[in-house]
């Protein structure tokens, strides 16, 4: 998956909340000032060519669909993130929450007591 930038990580996150839609409905969601439509509509495009939306016909125009789940992306976000910052190692990130008192110790316990009756 291409990395996002933040404005198509922002528009991204609106189209995950309502779903299929046009650019117009992402517009409607945008707080003042808002862009032009065409800016949106690019973004869009952009979206779609970087792979996490399809459309299919509407009216005079497109309904765009994700094509990614949001989760995915979360999920693939959170690996490059423990990479690039953690060594890519996920208990560097445990230990981190942890020293800054994130997660404390007797949650990490009780988690780590919870997965092994769920085994």
């Amino acid at each position: 998956m291409e990395r996002l930038t933040a404005k198509e990580e922002s528009i991204m996150e609106m189209i995950w909340q309502i779903g299929s839609c046009t650019p117009k409905d992402v517009l409607a969601m945008m707080p003042e000032p808002r862009p032009h439509i065409n800016t949106v509509s690019t973004i869009i495009q952009l979206l779609e060519k970087k792979g996490y939306l399809t459309h299919r016909p509407h009216g005079r125009g497109y309904l765009y669909i994700p094509a990614v789940k949001k989760e995915n992306y979360g999920r693939r976000k959170f690996e490059s993130f423990v990479s690039r910052y953690f060594g890519n190692s996920y208990m560097n990130v445990v230990s981190a929450l942890v020293k800054e008192e994130k997660v404390s110790e007797k949650e990490l316990i009780d988690f780590v007591d919870k997965l092994k009756r769920e085994k």
